[in-house]
């Protein structure tokens, strides 16, 4: 008998009432305190019972400085144990932990250190210390800088080391206050506060429950399908809400093992090694998985064994479309699968390290068609969520026997959605935050009388209830001849090719869309090579004709597949990559529109002269 969604809330309310991060992380150290819990890159290992102990040493330790229930704590770290630690040593001390992007500018880092009347901050070392120092003395609220590598000497430093031989011998002396104050946490109490990464303005503080955490774990794994004690790749920064999910809250729950990839660049060397069992990716770094197989591939001069792969991705794209909802898979389909999945797809995904990978997601933004298209043909389908970190993730979800590549799937139980009249996404439910915080008149565009969170976001609904996302709806192009357009659209389209790293579609108030484009930095090179150019540097390509004249042909297919009023009728190679450290990017690398169109004016008024 199926469950109704009611049905299935009121079963998820159950299981998590009453329960705090810190109760669950008591019951899994008490439970399964001998498994492993969180791995450093080429580094030790902790059981879930030393991460409980250091964390209440470190809670110990923010008590022992003088912290009171309710005050923020910044965090600014790689992906490492020690940051996992000092968030949830701050929960414990009934404290609020806030992770904040370290690719933030001194002046952004003052902005929400202001906004959170942060009094403690916990930084990596030198590069993070080079993003507070300077506007150290604009924040009164600030008592300690607590540093793990290459602390400052004098005030208002403190040392990793020095700071957790404070925990440990408080702690020994007297864990009763430690206990208290974890005990009085209650389950509606904020849990952290997110900043959105800011793509216009400056960023707003998102309040975050523990109930809405624990709701939030508790629909992800009963969706995933996922083994028991699973292993897992955290490599997003805790800032961004889905590794905060997926590495910190939903692990503590199933006492998962989480291997940590404090440097992007590193990831695929990571996932060889953990072979993992659920991976999330934004679209981008999709993407960039993509580029690198075809570029290899292209590589490739035996034609019997390119003609094998292609061979056998037909069969993976046929497979994962047959599972498609509303499909079935025959039995002879399923024959042909198993075979080239055994003789060549198994090997491809294992040189990835994504052969144990039961739950592969996307989100952040639509991922585009051909993406997961490709990597259907790898007996991969990825399953496309939605969310923000205002509604604490993924509010939809495409599961693995209910999905449609191209939508990011149907709610979750207990959240409802709809459509405005102007296509606008509305959700509420239980994961949704109540504002943002210190912020009242974002807070009131963000939520209406009835609790429904404007998400900001274009969609549609199919007949089955799968939603798809059309585009932001403040950057929807309006041409100069009143046409709406979701640049989005475009920009997967010229992203197909593996040469392109980023596109953005430009058209606001202007007769006709044009497009500013950058080629990947990895792939570039390669494509250079194997096209006897010997300068391989992206300024050199950006103008280097054969590269221009393949530009010119991936514009003239995405322009097929678009209405006339869509295609692309100039562009330009710009001759860098955009990142999140030379601002085009988002830390969820995501596009920065307006400054992009800010950086490049030039070269967007010298496509419409």
């Amino acid at each position: 008998m199926v469950s109704t969604p009611q049905e299935l809330r009121a079963e998820l309310e159950a299981d998590i009432a009453g329960k705090t991060v810190c109760s669950v992380l008591r019951d899994t150290a008490a439970e399964h305190g001998e498994r492993p819990a969180y791995s450093d890159l080429g580094g030790s290992t902790l059981t879930w019972a030393e991460t409980r102990q250091r964390t209440l040493e470190i809670a110990a330790g923010f008590v022992s400085l003088g912290i009171r229930p309710g005050e923020v704590v910044a965090l600014m770290m790689p992906n490492r144990s020690e940051h996992v630690l000092a968030d949830l040593g701050a929960v414990h001390a009934g404290a609020v932990p806030s992770t904040v992007y370290a690719t933030l500018a001194p002046d952004q880092v003052q902005f929400i250190a202001e906004n959170s009347k942060a009094v403690y901050a916990v930084l990596d070392g030198r590069d993070q210390l080079g993003r507070w120092q300077p506007v150290l003395d604009q924040l009164p609220d600030l008592r300690k800088v607590i540093v793990i590598d290459d602390c400052p000497e004098g005030e208002p430093y403190l040392s990793w080391a020095d700071f957790l031989a404070l925990g440990r011998e408080a702690l020994a002396a007297d864990p009763s206050e430690v206990d208290r104050r974890w005990q009085a946490v209650l389950p509606t109490d904020t849990l952290t506060v997110l900043y959105t990464s800011g793509t216009t303005g400056n960023p707003k503080g998102v309040l975050i429950t523990h109930h809405m955490a624990l709701y939030e774990a508790q629909c992800s794994s009963r969706t995933a399908g996922l083994p028991d004690h699973n292993i897992g790749v955290s490599y997003l920064p805790f800032a961004h809400i889905a590794d905060r999910v997926l590495s910190l809250y939903l692990p503590i729950d199933r006492a998962a093992h989480i291997h940590f990839c404090p440097d992007p660049s590193q990831l695929t060397t990571v996932l060889r090694e953990v072979r993992p069992n659920a991976f999330f990716g934004v679209p981008r770094v999709w993407e960039k998985i993509m580029a690198g197989i075809q570029a290899f591939l292209a590589m490739e001069t035996d034609e019997a064994k390119k003609a094998a792969v292609e061979g056998a991705m037909a069969v993976g794209r046929e497979y994962v479309a047959s599972r498609e909802y509303g499909n079935t898979t025959s039995p002879e389909l399923q024959a042909r699968f198993e075979a080239v999945d055994s003789a060549v797809l198994s090997v491809m995904r294992g040189l990835l390290g994504l052969d144990r990978v039961v739950h592969a997601m996307s989100a952040a933004a639509p991922l585009p068609i051909e993406v997961a298209r490709f990597f259907a043909g790898l007996g991969i389908a990825i399953l496309d969520v939605y969310g923000m970190t205002e509604t604490t993730g993924a509010v939809t979800a495409n599961l693995s026997d209910s999905f449609k590549l191209g939508t990011v799937g149907r709610p979750f139980p207990g959240c409802e959605l709809k459509l405005a009249e102007d296509g606008e996404i509305l959700v509420r439910g239980a994961t949704c935050t109540a504002g943002y915080l210190n912020r009242p008149e974002a807070t009131a565009e963000l939520l209406d009388a009835d609790a429904w969170v404007h998400t900001g976001d274009i969609g549609e609904l199919d007949a089955d209830g799968f939603l798809k996302v059309v585009d932001r709806k403040k950057e929807i192009i309006i041409t100069a001849g009143g046409e709406n357009i979701a640049p989005s659209l475009i920009e997967n389209h010229l992203k197909e090719h593996p040469l392109v790293g980023q596109a953005l579609a430009f058209g606001d108030q202007r007769p006709y869309v044009v497009a500013l484009i950058t080629l990947d930095g990895e792939v570039a090179p390669v494509w250079a090579a194997a096209h006897g150019i010997e300068q391989t540097d992206l300024a050199a390509l950006a103008d280097n004709p054969l590269v221009l004249e393949e530009i010119s042909k991936v514009v003239a297919d995405a322009n097929t597949r678009l209405a006339r009023v869509q295609q692309v009728k100039k562009w330009h190679v710009l001759p860098a990559e955009w990142t999140a450290e030379s601002e085009e990017l988002t830390p969820t690398l995501k596009l920065k529109r307006r400054v992009i169109h800010g950086k490049y004016l030039d070269s967007i008024d010298a496509l419409y002269g």
